[in-house]
């Protein structure tokens, strides 16, 4: 050190050793392996090959009442997953009002995890839509299904061409989902669901490429969705002159309805659950139309109203938060509304994907992906942000993370677009977390 002293020699030696461990890499997290780094340079290599698919899928129409657009979409993917040694079945469906499922299923090495690949080939766009064309304009592309979830599927194929070539996709046991009835179920749902709940009991992990999340400019994961349960409150009432109101003949059933309405809306609403009215009529008749979307009502001043009938959807985080809310309904419902009685009709609707450890761990490992592909670490969604969706009919039997797609705006409108550059990075993401998982012993 020569002549300089103790103190200030140590002080720079200090200085310097915390200045070299700021430039060092950080020994906790790994840089992908040469196994990871294929993968990685597979995706981006095939970029031409992915949007050229996108594309193809696209300006195919597939609105989920578009029975042979739908088998068009499941014709086209077929060779797509044949060529990556997937066995592809189609489940017809014609019988619930829909096309069917297109399911691929990739046998690999006994005892090892097993993978639910879940998306949908159609969209909300029908074949009357004037929303029909794919276009491209730098990163952004828009079109009928562009994101959702036409995107995903490229994303998932993307991501499984990447597995074959750096030799990870050998040894994996994946089943890819894809229905044709996300949008609109077929009826009745106990039909349409049945072989993806099957697919769900059979499975380790389930993986949603449904789009990307994004809260606050930053990418999240989904590991709750909530559920959807439509309902219809039907009111019937004694009638008669309006100058008899309140009296003997009751209130009528637009008073009796009113109130009901008011109580859901003070009693039942609580933390991840909201109840919606999207339909209200009531008059000396008052009747829903079948596609339960349109309301008639007919009355005058001066008779009580006989019928009135009210429509909405209940949304829940978990089943138990459903069976408290819908009890609270029915207790309101059963309450005492001069001269007149209400019943209650539940739709099928779609379960809850409620908030799990083993949820939380399918992201963890995400996170662990991030963090090899020196990615920001993601956070959980809040389900409120979320709608419901397929993976809900299994997540009572199999752990699941939703939004493996890509990331997009304007989602079931004319101006859906999907951010193209997300596409990698989420193909990056699937193809890591799926060789990680397909790795592991059950």
């Amino acid at each position: 050190m020569g002549s300089w002293p103790y103190g200030r020699a140590m002080h720079l030696i200090s200085r310097l050793a915390a200045f070299a461990l700021i430039l060092a890499p950080t020994a906790a997290v790994a840089a992908p392996s040469a196994t990871e780094q294929r993968m990685i340079a597979t995706v981006d290599a095939e970029q031409a090959r992915t949007m050229a698919l996108l594309e193809r899928m696209v300006n195919q129409n597939s609105g989920s009442r578009n029975i042979a657009g739908n088998k068009a979409m499941a014709a086209m993917l077929t060779p797509e997953f044949e060529s990556l040694g997937f066995t592809v079945r189609w489940i017809p469906m014609e019988h619930t009002g829909r096309a069917g499922h297109l399911v691929a299923t990739h046998n690999g090495k006994a005892g090892a995890k097993r993978l639910l690949l879940i998306g949908h080939i159609d969209t909300v766009f029908e074949a009357d839509s004037p929303f029909q064309t794919f276009r491209r304009e730098g990163d952004k592309a828009m079109g009928p299904g562009v994101a959702d979830d036409k995107g995903g599927i490229a994303v998932m194929l993307a991501s499984l061409r990447a597995m074959k070539a750096a030799g990870t996709l050998k040894d994996a046991n994946i089943v890819a989902f894809l229905t044709g009835d996300e949008e609109e179920s077929g009826s009745p749902q106990s039909e349409a669901r049945k072989d993806l709940i099957a697919a769900g009991k059979a499975a380790d992990a389930a993986l949603d490429f449904e789009g990307l999340s994004r809260d606050g400019g930053k990418d999240t994961g989904s590991i709750a969705r909530r559920s959807v349960q439509d309902w219809t409150i039907t009111v019937a009432a004694k009638s008669g002159h309006s100058s008899g109101v309140f009296g003997a003949d009751g209130d009528g059933a637009i008073y009796a309805l009113a109130r009901i309405v008011a109580a859901m809306r003070a009693e039942i609403p609580e933390a991840n659950l909201t109840l919606n009215v999207g339909l209200i009529a009531g008059g000396a008749q008052a009747a829903l139309a079948s596609d339960e979307a349109h309301a008639s009502a007919t009355g005058k001043t001066n008779i009580i109203a006989a019928e009135a009938v009210a429509r909405g959807d209940l949304r829940t985080l978990s089943p138990e938060q459903n069976d408290r809310a819908i009890a609270k309904l029915r207790a309101i419902l059963a309450r005492d509304y001069p001269g007149a009685t209400a019943t209650l009709a539940l739709g099928e609707g779609y379960p809850p994907m409620a908030p799990t450890a083993g949820n939380r761990a399918l992201l963890d490992a995400l996170n662990g992906v991030n963090a090899t592909l020196d990615l920001p670490a993601m956070g959980a969604l809040d389900p409120m942000k979320r709608g419901a969706g397929d993976i809900s009919f299994v997540a009572a039997d199999v752990s699941g993370l939703v939004g493996l797609g890509p990331a997009s705006t304007g989602d079931h409108t004319p101006a859906e677009t999907v951010d193209v550059p997300s596409m990698w990075r989420q193909a990056h993401r699937a193809a890591l977390l799926m060789s990680r998982l397909a790795a592991q012993k059950r």
